[in-house]
């Protein structure tokens, strides 16, 4: 799920680390926090005594009035010896009739937001048996607008979100992603006039003859009760071709309101290269028997509902992040909402895996650059530890974010390789494959193909805070033969959990014949390492590619006075009206000159302005923009920095 105001592109940079085998040190202090986090599991909803293996909902829906009636049949198994009641979660502001089980009406009361039923005998463990609940009433709407009667143009449109606790607000179920279902039914009967929409595939269309149709949807693999949809409108049905291999093709179905389908073609048009980039890095698209679709709806972002998002904007950015959530998210669903990671984080890292595909490596770094930027005022740990309040599971922030760049620091680790065929092998995993996961369950895959331990570097990054803050100094001493020592001292201010990070860091020397790069290990607060180097050394670089999510202040006993490091400051005044100030700075660089480029890019990437194109040496510069803003209108714009390998890029608003 994405919200358009975390849809934004900007532009950075990314490498892969140097591989060595490091032993794994830790302090019994940091262990035991980190051990402590992984047993901190929250009681999840649900009933525990039974194991849902089929839903099917058969659902009126009238517009005038407002109003839902409902058959759902519950296929389950009992999880317990001797079982003779269980619950479905169903919101009391809907009204149950009645529940039978084989035509045999079943005791049941309602009340506190569950639906007790009382079965015909006791089932053991392994036993099966089917209910239908008969129920009505007006879906109430909670966390983003789990059912909501709304409108475009003046037409109907209705349509669920049910992420992360609202499908029992307008059907009974259990209440969990822990439990998926083995396979699905949705059958929406509508005024003919409209489209309903659902998972799987169309298997039939029945016109009632009173001015209604019943679509009849089928979907044939295992689905968490939150993806089950429906989305209902005068749709306009658009269908292209995904050819995932020479002789077979799978349909992309988009369903769009007749007044928006012909500005958002282009981008429906690009949903077939993001599916081959897709399946090239994660491995075949999870739905082949049945589509990819695409369904507009009311609010404001995109929810992957399995095999047909649901989206209410339009753009490579969030068309790329729901579809990626078919693999993360649908295919594999975290086992429970403290690890809505490895749903939000995978889908975000894949806008960048996106743009890294079609429009470069620049694309791609300046989009984790701005994920780096939103991560570091990220709060708390990436492992959710509120799970009662939607917004603490969906954080930005934390959980998109973070999460997004964890995967990005690991895939600086192990190399590019190694890193997607983790995520090959995590999304073939038969232990996790169609199923639920933790990020026990991902870690485990990561080892098995890096082949050395992670665990310090989940335990950290998942269950720890905030980022380490590097404190670097470096000086020299000659050692004989035209080599050169490098004394190099790296400490961390203390952190509050882990007191410290442990990561692999790759330290750029420059010197008078050349660059040396190497990679150290830091895990100690407070540690020293001696790099030899041949020839005189007049610059250090630390984690020259921006791979570790850090603050950083470093120094030398060499030149205290010099610049240290690329930066680009924010623009001021911001907002501005008419010009504003850009300040970087270039540090000391063995051949005295960098090429740099400024350049100012509009909302949708397009270049504005070239403000430098020069090669220029260290020193902290400054240049206005605009020179002449007339032809500009307000809005937001960004500007980037490319100096030699650094990159960055920050957002700027001219209000007039």
């Amino acid at each position: 799920m994405k919200t358009l105001l975390i849809s934004l592109i900007i532009f950075i940079s990314v490498s892969a680390f140097a591989q060595e085998n490091f032993k794994y040190i830790v302090n019994s202090e940091k262990k035991q926090f980190m051990d402590n986090m992984r047993l901190n599991k929250i009681e999840y909803p649900g009933d525990s005594s039974i194991d849902v293996t089929y839903y099917k909902l058969n659902l009126t829906i009238t517009y005038v009035p407002n109003y839902l009636r409902g058959i759902v049949t519950v296929n389950a198994k009992s999880s317990t010896q001797s079982l003779t009641n269980f619950f479905l979660d169903l919101v009391d502001s809907l009204s149950v009739d009645s529940v039978s089980l084989n035509g045999k009406l079943l005791k049941f009361t309602h009340k506190n937001d569950k639906l007790n039923i009382t079965l015909d005998k006791p089932y053991n463990s392994g036993d099966s048996f089917s209910v239908k609940v008969y129920y009505q009433g007006v879906p109430v709407s909670g966390g983003f607008g789990s059912f909501v009667f709304g409108s475009h143009a003046g037409q109907p449109a209705i349509w669920s979100l049910s992420e992360p606790y609202g499908a029992s607000d307008w059907w009974p179920c259990k209440d969990t992603p822990a439990d998926k279902a083995d396979s699905s039914d949705v059958w929406i009967t509508c005024d003919s006039s409209l489209t309903a929409v659902s998972n799987g595939t169309l298997e039939d269309v029945v016109n009632n003859g009173n001015g209604t149709k019943t679509y009849m949807w089928k979907n044939s693999y295992p689905i968490a009760q939150y993806l089950i949809s429906v989305a209902i409108a005068d749709y306009v049905q658009y269908t292209t071709y995904f050819h995932y291999a020479a002789s077979d093709s799978m349909p992309v179905e988009n369903f769009i309101y007749p007044e928006t389908f012909s500005s958002v073609k282009d981008y429906l048009d690009k949903t077939t290269t993001m599916l081959e980039v897709f399946t090239q890095k994660y491995g075949p698209y999870p739905f082949l028997r049945e589509k990819y679709g695409q369904v507009q709806f009311g609010w404001g972002g995109g929810m992957e509902h399995q095999t047909i998002t649901s989206l209410g904007a339009f753009g490579e950015d969030i068309q790329a992040h729901e579809l990626a959530h078919q693999w993360y998210g649908d295919k594999i669903t975290c086992k429970d909402w403290q690890d809505i990671w490895l749903n939000e984080g995978f889908a975000t890292y894949s806008e960048a895996v996106y743009f890294e595909a079609t429009e470069g490596e620049n694309t791609y770094r300046s989009m984790i650059q701005q994920d780096m930027q939103a991560a570091k005022n990220a709060s708390g740990s990436v492992y959710v530890q509120n799970i009662s309040s939607v917004n603490s599971i969906f954080n930005y922030k934390r959980t998109y974010a973070k999460g997004a760049v964890v995967l990005y620091m690991l895939r600086g680790i192990v190399g590019d390789s190694a890193f997607f065929d983790i995520m090959r092998t995590y999304a073939a995993d038969p232990k996790v494959a169609y199923g639920v996961a933790t990020t026990a369950d991902f870690e485990a895959d990561a080892e098995k193909v890096y082949g050395q331990s992670l665990k310090y570097f989940f335990d950290e990054w998942i269950y720890g805070e905030n980022y380490p803050h590097y404190n670097v100094s470096w000086n020299y001493s000659p050692a004989g033969g035209g080599n050169y020592n490098i004394n190099l001292n790296v400490s961390q201010t203390p952190n509050t959990n882990p007191v410290f990070f442990t990561m692999p860091i790759k330290i750029n020397i420059s010197t008078s014949v050349g660059d040396t790069t190497v990679t150290v290990f830091n895990n100690l607060q407070s540690q020293q390492f001696i790099i030899t180097v041949k020839g005189n050394p007049n610059d250090l670089t630390f984690d020259p590619d921006n791979q570790i999510l850090k603050g950083i202040s470093i120094t030398d006993t060499i030149d205290p006075t010099k610049p240290k490091t690329f930066y680009l400051e924010q623009n001021y005044p911001n907002p501005f009206n008419p010009v504003t100030k850009i300040k970087y700075t270039i540090p000391v660089v063995r051949n005295g000159f960098v090429p740099v480029k400024l350049v100012v890019y509009d909302l949708l990437g397009r270049e504005i302005a070239t403000l430098v194109n020069a090669r220029q040496p260290s020193g902290t510069y400054e240049v206005s923009f605009p020179l002449n803003s007339s032809s500009l209108n307000s809005g937001v714009y960004f500007y980037s920095l490319s100096a030699g390998s650094y990159f960055a890029a920050k957002k700027m608003i001219l209000l007039k």
